[in-house]
């Protein structure tokens, strides 16, 4: 699944580290030609006898190979009061383990030639995933068995105190330093208030993090990141008569666990509208404007990543056309579809030119979002809205490993849908989505008494800046 959001910063999980993907060079259709083309992607699924699931897919047109390992939990597995778990462990997992001397992880991959490892966390789920080169595949599968298995052995509270503290900067330098970053968990607080468990930002806050004691933060590992609560997707140029003989000798003996506590978490309808206005040290305003939608994969998820599109994709969707190029009172425009297990986020944000008023951005922008309401797309529209998703969807299928890579996608599939191979079912999904059913879908979920309002006006200081420059 190639999910087609921008998901504001202070949101997405934590990049540990980065490299640019590697091209497979495959034939990336331009969105002109992309209408029916619904690639292959073939898959195996197998599971171990401790509860691995483990995804192959055989791909040799570079020697190398994706290694990509999803736990599924995420911010939506945490309590009230312990929020940020999952996102402390994407730190101490890069730590060291019985045989991982502390701080090696990235020195081994890196050594090897990896051209790719990282760690995220998101509300559904926490993925770990390297690329590397064919012959270093058995490295990759020793050091995740490793960290899976035997990660408890040498987290200490000296170890634990370390990456809380690495955490809690972080949350400062992404959330409460940056443009926007206390609007957006505001806007996710009201979308979600608590104890619902998408309750504000991934990372978690400052008390919780720092209320969390080693036997918390032990239990949650021991709960959550176990063979049977996991999926293993290898993806590249790997040896077919050898690779299940491989996974099984670094995963096999790990033991099983429990399975994880059925989640109890009800998403209550929104039936009045929610408004906030703050005040904050930026340049310009900022309007956002939220709607809790149907989960991933559901009836008018399809239909609203496409009204998405419309709305705010390229200089000819309505609202850039509008309010961007007609009126010149906002700076930029953005909308998304951003599905979630327990409910899924529609948003649009408005950035305003200097000396705009949130007022009035909300009023314009809602002009033309309420013409989407009242009247279908165009069949053009919506076409353009299709080829971009297919679009990107295959450049992201250009790389076996990464966001959106083959790896990743199996993964995503599995997660969401407990079925792999349903790239060619997803294209098709999105194929028969019409004008009608995007407006009908718009209608229905988009409205004034179930939205979530965020006003952000430029602090005095901060506005005498920006128009000074």
């Amino acid at each position: 699944m190639r999910v087609r959001f921008s998901l504001p910063g202070a949101l997405a999980g934590v990049l540990l580290a980065a490299a640019a993907p590697i091209g497979l060079g495959l034939a990336l259709a331009a969105p002109a030609q992309a209408a029916d083309v619904a690639p292959e992607l073939p898959v195996e699924r197998f599971v171990l006898d401790n509860g691995l699931e483990v995804l192959l897919s055989r791909d040799t047109k570079v020697p190398l190979v994706a290694v990509n390992l999803w736990y599924h939990v995420g911010a939506k597995n945490e309590v009230p009061g312990r929020s940020g778990f999952a996102h402390l462990f994407e730190h101490i997992m890069f730590q060291g383990s019985r045989n991982v001397a502390e701080d090696t992880f990235f020195q081994y991959l890196e050594g090897a030639g990896a051209p790719l490892v990282n760690g995220t966390t998101d509300f559904d789920r926490t993925n770990y995933f390297e690329t590397v080169p064919s012959n270093q595949l058995e490295l990759a599968l020793w050091l995740e068995s490793d960290r899976m298995g035997f990660l408890l052995d040498t987290l200490t509270q000296e170890r634990l105190d370390n990456q809380k503290a690495v955490v809690r900067k972080e949350r400062q330098q992404s959330t409460e330093n940056v443009p926007y970053g206390v609007a957006e968990e505001r806007f996710f607080q009201l979308l979600f208030p608590g104890p619902h468990p998408y309750n504000g930002v991934v990372i978690g806050s400052h008390a919780d993090l720092e209320a969390a004691t080693l036997d918390d933060v032990k239990g949650f590992f021991t709960t959550f990141y176990t063979p049977n609560n996991a999926t293993l997707a290898i993806v590249g140029d790997f040896d077919p008569a050898t690779i299940k003989p491989l996974v099984q000798k670094y995963f096999g003996s790990l033991p099983g666990a429990a399975e994880p506590p059925a989640l109890a978490v009800t998403t209550t309808p929104i039936t009045a509208e929610r408004r906030t206005a703050l005040t904050d040290e930026v340049e310009l305003p900022k309007v956002y404007f939220g709607w809790v939608t149907p989960s991933a994969f559901q009836p008018g998820d399809a239909e609203l990543q496409l009204a998405a599109s419309v709305l705010a994709e390229g200089k000819s969707s309505r609202l850039y056309a509008e309010l961007v190029a007609k009126q010149q009172i906002a700076q930029s425009v953005n909308a998304y579809q951003y599905p979630l297990t327990l409910g899924s986020v529609f948003a649009v944000e408005i950035l305003g030119k200097p000396g705009q008023s949130p007022e009035a951005l909300e009023k314009a922008a809602w002009t033309v979002i309420e013409g989407l309401r009242a009247a279908p797309p165009s069949e053009d529209e919506v076409s353009r809205a299709l080829r971009t998703w297919q679009a990107d969807t295959l450049r992201g299928l250009e790389s076996l490993g990464g966001f959106g890579g083959k790896a990743d996608v199996l993964n995503s599939y599995n997660h969401h849908l407990g079925d792999p191979a349903w790239l060619a079912k997803d294209f098709a999904r999105m194929q028969a989505v019409t004008p009608a059913a995007v407006q009908a879908a718009f209608a229905q979920q988009i409205k004034t008494d179930n939205r979530v309002v965020v006003h952000v006006t430029p602090a005095p200081a901060a506005a005498d800046a920006g128009g000074a420059k």
